[in-house]
């Protein structure tokens, strides 16, 4: 976790970057029922691909609600 200015989560941002200052939060995000895609490595080099909108998608979640369940549990690790 980083002590910079908080990041502005959007449908854009890349999950690298949210990983990056928020560090892991696979945790957090099961409690709102996303599953975790295998570990820390494997997430941030998927990260580097994957947009928020695109995330959304591959666990079927409407970006409507996945958006705001970023930005939770983002906020749970400030």
């Amino acid at each position: 976790m980083s002590s910079e200015t908080p990041l502005e989560i959007t449908k854009d941002t890349r999950v690298s970057d949210i990983l990056a200052q928020y560090g892991d939060i696979a945790e957090v995000m099961e409690l709102f029922g996303v599953k975790r895609v295998g570990g820390l490595a494997v997430r941030k080099v998927l990260g580097r691909l994957l947009t928020v909108e695109r995330a959304a998608a591959v666990h079927r979640v409407p970006l409507s609600e996945f958006l705001p369940m970023v930005q939770r549990a983002a906020a749970r690790t400030r």
